[in-house]
């Protein structure tokens, strides 16, 4: 049976409604995602603090790669008497509020203390996201998710914009202390949105949940689900090696830190938006493996462009400028087709376990690219490294249409959005 098999439609939830509320409880997420990676890092440096102590603040990662452990817990408990998963980000959201509040009365040079805060925080923001997910992946129509993963992108561009830049702006001009409150004004903001939150009989839900106990086991006993596992594996693997050394590669290259400033954190915005519907359109129009397979191309010739720079091949900063910010926006844009493509996979009964191991198993491969790059450039040197990544994201674009392409190509004549087992919508 397809995982979309009699997934519920929220009573009286509207599409629009459903859309806004999963933006709000996104951005939710973003605001104080991007003051701890974006604000917070800078600040520290101004200090005086040290660049091992900040690069420490990275192991605030480690809840958002780790949450699948108790992905679980979330599916199965419902905190509140008539809300689950809005039970859940309830609470969530008030101590997220409360976590940044308390940074009032913390000095912008403790750093153990920031870090301390921003770990609660970090634990509190994966576990809602979690509840969020698991939301948008039950409520989402098949033919809607497109559009929902694709404002989850917008609401992460606009989260860089609110918590990363706006944050140090109001910091320059205002100081810690405002930065800190304005922060937390606007993450009262979206906890509205957890009251908006419908769900079908969520005790009926919890009930049928401690039944079927949702676990990690459960969603690898089953075939299409393995069969997705595979591409979160595979597809993102190439993409740390770049993207960790990007800055690194245009610093060595004689790029100016503003110029860099521009295209990590101006494309991000520009392109977010942008990249994140037409993501979408494409999705409604050709498919998932189309997508994936162009996406993936268009990345492979970025990697590409890299390192032939890198050799000598290429002059001038003008094409790598150009392979940065396609960069951006093809990242931005395959997310929105790799969560769609995991949603389809979820099952009613434990879909924040489900989504969660597809999404954290991506990230960890991320991470680990990312965390080789440094050492493979000093050993090898960036023309050497940035082939490599080149190789690894040719191969698993072939791979990846492959798969879904073997899989699923029953469903090659089928409209968009039409569930068709074991995986709705992917070719066309």
């Amino acid at each position: 049976m397809s995982a979309d098999a009699d997934r519920p439609a929220p009573a009286g939830l509207s599409r629009l409604r459903l859309f806004v509320v999963l933006a709000c409880l996104y951005l939710a997420q973003a605001i104080p995602s991007y003051l701890f990676a974006a604000a917070i890092p800078p600040i520290l440096r101004e200090q005086g603090v040290s660049r091992t102590a900040i690069g420490l603040m990275a192991l605030l990662m480690l809840p958002l790669v780790l949450k699948f452990l108790w992905a679980p817990l979330v599916d199965r408990f419902r905190p509140m008497a008539r809300a689950h998963r809005a039970g859940w980000v309830i609470i969530t959201q008030i101590g997220v509020i409360a976590g940044i509040a308390a940074m009032l009365w913390i000095e912008p040079t403790d750093v153990a203390g920031i870090f301390a805060v921003g770990l609660v925080v970090s634990l509190l923001m994966s576990t809602q996201d979690i509840a969020t997910d698991g939301y948008a992946a039950k409520y989402l129509d098949p033919k809607d998710r497109p559009i929902g993963n694709a404002i989850q992108g917008g609401a992460v561009a606009l989260g860089v914009v609110l918590g990363g830049t706006l944050g140090l702006l109001v910091y320059h001009h205002a100081g810690w202390q405002t930065m800190v409150a304005m922060v937390a004004a606007l993450s009262v903001i979206p906890l509205f949105a957890a009251f908006a939150m419908r769900e079908t009989d969520p005790v009926a839900s919890a009930l049928q949940a401690a039944i079927d106990r949702p676990s990690i086991l459960r969603f690898l006993r089953r075939p299409e689900a393995r069969q997705i596992l595979w591409i979160a594996l595979i597809y993102r693997a190439s993409e740390g090696l770049v993207k960790s050394m990007e800055g690194s590669y245009l610093v060595d290259a004689g790029v100016p830190l503003d110029i860099i400033g521009y295209l990590s954190g101006g494309a991000a915005l520009t392109v977010g938006l942008g990249g994140s519907a037409l993501a979408a359109w494409l999705l409604h129009k050709r498919g998932a493996a189309s997508v994936l397979g162009l996406l993936g191309a268009l990345r492979t010739i970025c990697f590409l462009i890299f390192a032939l720079h890198a050799f000598g091949a290429i002059a001038g900063f003008w094409p790598i400028f150009g392979a940065s910010f396609l960069q951006t926006l093809v990242r931005y844009m395959e997310i929105v087709a790799l969560y769609s493509l995991f949603m389809a996979v979820t099952s009613s009964d434990q879909p924040g376990t489900d989504f969660t191991i597809l999404s954290c198993v991506q990230l960890i491969v991320y991470l680990v690219g990312s965390m080789l790059a440094g050492r493979l450039a000093d050993m090898l040197g960036y023309s050497a490294l940035f082939t490599l990544a080149t190789v690894l994201s040719g191969i698993a674009v072939v791979a990846t249409y492959r798969m879904l392409n073997a899989h699923f190509a029953d469903t090659a004549k089928a409209q968009p959005g039409t569930p068709m087992p074991p995986l709705p919508e992917v070719a066309e």
